[in-house]
């Protein structure tokens, strides 16, 4: 190794791009040292020193003064919105926001390049304006910024995980290999050969969940039997749980609260006036409420032409499924009572991991039927087997649902590194 290419790690969470950059720049053999992280989160940052033996600066905001000179920035910055001082400037300003301190530092160090990861949503964020507004900031500073659409299923992860990359080269054009890609649905069926035609054209091979899952995992993260009996009572196969969501308010494939007597146990009539409730609660004719609105009793017996209602709506009531507003009817919905929102199909691709649910998606899985564990989370964001995650595990699943895909910072980084001379 020649060179040193000292890097910076902001919004660091777990340092899941730093293990991505520095992966890269080891396969690369180019010599590397990250100069200075920072990360406001103290779970975060503790996960973080498990893992990198230092603490990460606190508040960016407070610390952006401590930064050495560097080369290259990584950043997964929060989106926020940007404020507009008039049409014919068509840019925002981005004061007050955590983007404007990527900025200053930035202008001041002005490192050879940058990434800087966000949602998908960001590309539609204010209409566009967002996306605009960072590539002008950046531009201005004299870097070169291009945005890549990525999916984590396009590089060798079984997760539907759609992310926005911003590359920056300082003072030239970027060459890059990387072509975006919004990838498969996670509810694609792989099938025998395990593809899938992409929106190039192209037969691509995507990794199936069951490649990353534990064949022998703690009986710790099996569904309580009470649960598993509920399903059993409710399914005539368990293979049916394979993608199946566990959801109150929507129809389609998913299995309700009523349908599983959690609330307490209901008759095939309540059941079948419940689901129709659901699926009828969001038409138009009944308003514009695409979240699905209370309905009259009048409005109910225009789908319900049965002369039981009357006590349907009163057992149904009184255990707690539907409430009662002003002489309206509303399911009662309660989701989070599920312990798993998600069974995930282990010969496709997993939905996207996010902080709040990942605890709660589920397997049916050499005849277990169980939440994923911790690392088989971190396997699915690429993370390596020997990344320590957090003790404790409801931190951890939070922590990985908000990571970073590891191997696609990686190949980022080494397409680069290795096309612009950096």
């Amino acid at each position: 190794m020649s060179k040193l290419i000292k890097f910076i790690d902001l919004f660091a969470g777990i340092g899941g791009m730093r293990i991505g950059m520095e992966s890269a720049l080891n396969d690369l053999n180019i010599n590397h040292k990250c100069v200075f992280s920072s990360e406001i989160n103290k779970n975060a940052s503790y996960t973080y020193k498990l893992n990198f033996k230092e603490y990460p600066k606190g508040d960016i905001y407070n610390f952006s003064k401590d930064i050495p000179k560097f080369d290259f920035l990584l950043g997964g910055f929060p989106c926020q919105p940007f404020s507009y001082a008039g049409k014919k400037k068509g840019f925002g300003d981005t004061r007050g926001t955590l983007f404007f301190e990527i900025e200053k530092i930035i202008s001041k160090h002005k490192p050879k390049g940058f990434i800087l990861e966000n949602v998908r949503g960001i590309i539609s964020h204010d209409k566009g304006r967002t996306v605009n507004t960072i590539i002008k900031k950046l531009s201005k500073l004299g870097y070169k910024v291009e945005y890549k659409i990525c999916n984590s299923a396009n590089y060798n992860l079984p997760q539907n995980r759609v992310r926005v990359f911003f590359i920056g080269i300082l003072g030239k054009k970027i060459k890059s290999n990387i072509i975006s890609d919004f990838g498969p649905s996670d509810t694609y069926d792989l099938g025998d050969n395990n593809k899938q035609l992409n929106l190039f054209g192209n037969n691509k091979k995507f990794k199936p969940l069951k490649s990353i899952l534990e064949n022998k995992p703690s009986k710790k993260y099996d569904c309580s039997k009470d649960f598993i009996k509920k399903l059993d009572n409710h399914l005539s196969n368990r293979s049916l749980l394979h993608g199946i969501r566990l959801i109150d308010y929507r129809g389609g494939n998913s299995i309700h609260s009523w349908e599983l007597g959690i609330k307490g146990k209901c008759t095939k009539e309540e059941i079948d006036f419940m689901n129709q409730l659901i699926s009828n609660r969001r038409k138009k004719i009944y308003g514009e409420d695409k979240d699905g609105k209370m309905l009259t009793k009048k409005q109910i017996k225009t789908f319900y032409k049965k002369n039981n209602l009357d006590k349907i709506l009163n057992s149904l009531l009184k255990k707690g499924y539907i409430k009662k507003e002003d002489n309206k009817y509303n399911p009662n919905c309660g989701n989070m009572s599920f312990e798993v929102f998600k069974f995930l199909d282990p010969d496709k691709i997993s939905t996207t991991l996010t902080a709040s649910d990942t605890n709660r998606l589920g397997v049916f899985y050499k005849n277990r039927i169980r939440r994923i564990t911790p690392r088989e989370a971190a396997k699915i964001q690429g993370f390596p087997n020997n990344f320590i995650l957090n003790p404790n595990d409801n931190i951890a699943y939070s922590q990985l649902g908000n990571a970073v895909s590891v191997p696609v910072v990686r190949y980022i980084v080494a397409d680069i590194f290795k096309n612009n001379n950096l």
